[in-house]
């Protein structure tokens, strides 16, 4: 961990917040939370365990805090209108079982991968050190991994739904025809890993090629991605829901029906890659489908 200067040079106290006292002293540069930041690191004393346990206690304090909201939603009859398969509320103890699931797969398969991130990505030259981007860098990067990774996640979770694809590995994340927020990751190792990639790989691509990214826009871009699959799991339409703002956006409304009908809308984030490949689902889409092949029947009879 390369630090400002004399940032290590002071005689380490023994507790986190000792050192990040000492280390405001001689850093009054920094905002408070680059101070955190490298205090942690300064702290731990090893860059790939400091790394390792912040990625995944991150993780996994935003995978089940954005879901606790949609799991207390799910027991209040009120927002009960704002379910888009109406009739199909997650019961208590499909809600247990699929966290169990989950849990078991962030511990068994994710936490490994996690544990390697570090070294992997100083060896791709990812910065990791103070002070941070401008925030302007980070948005920039952000917007750009969403629609890099969008393409990656159409296309390989289109190539799932190709029939042994489908049978051995998707299927799993089928399980539940009406989603909700805890089942985004619901989903089998190979799953996980080959779509994970797109999320990591993108990144990792884009600093290999720029030499220009810093782990904090990749945790920010991360925390990113878990709220959008939540909530593109989460089973609720609301008036509110982000893509009446912005129409390019999918959302549950979007991957909600791509699990109630097991076809068609297969990119993550963003509506454009299903209309162009005409791979909309649902009632709507079929219409206009209908419509344009009538139009193209009816035009050829004029010729």
């Amino acid at each position: 961990m390369s630090f400002v200067a004399n940032s290590t040079s002071f005689a380490a106290p023994d507790t986190y917040f000792g050192i990040y006292n000492e280390l405001s002293k001689y850093n009054v540069h920094l905002n408070v939370f680059e101070r955190l930041w490298a205090s942690w690191y300064a702290f731990m004393q090893n860059d790939i365990l400091a790394t390792g346990i912040m990625s995944f206690a991150m993780h996994e304090f935003v995978y089940f805090g954005r879901s606790l909201p949609w799991l207390i939603i799910s027991k209040i009859p009120y927002f009960h209108k704002y379910k888009i398969q109406g009739q199909k509320i997650p019961t208590a103890a499909e809600q247990w079982n699929c966290t169990k699931y989950v849990l078991l797969s962030h511990f068994t398969v994710e936490l490994p991968q996690i544990w390697l991130f570090h070294p992997m990505a100083r060896y791709c030259g990812m910065e990791t050190g103070v002070p941070f981007p401008p925030l302007t860098t980070i948005l920039f990067q952000i917007c750009v991994f969403f629609v890099l990774e969008d393409a990656w996640h159409y296309w390989f979770h289109r190539a799932l739904h190709w029939g042994p694809l489908y049978k051995n590995i998707h299927k799993i994340h089928h399980t539940y025809s009406a989603p909700f927020g805890l089942a985004a990751e619901y989903a089998s190792p190979i799953e996980i890993m080959l779509l994970g990639l797109g999320t990591v790989g993108v990144p990792i691509l884009w600093v290999l090629v720029t030499g220009n990214l810093h782990i904090l826009t990749m945790y920010l871009w991360i925390v990113g991605r878990l709220f959008q699959a939540i909530d593109a799991h989460s089973g609720y339409e609301f008036p509110w829901s982000l893509h009446h703002f912005l129409p390019f956006w999918a959302g549950a409304d979007h991957h909600d029906t791509h699990h109630e009908r097991f076809i068609g809308n297969y990119a993550s984030s963003f509506r454009f890659w299903d209309y162009v490949m005409d791979t909309e689902s649902g009632p709507e889409a079929a219409k206009k489908r209908r419509e344009r092949k009538d139009a193209k029947e009816a035009s050829k009879k004029l010729q």
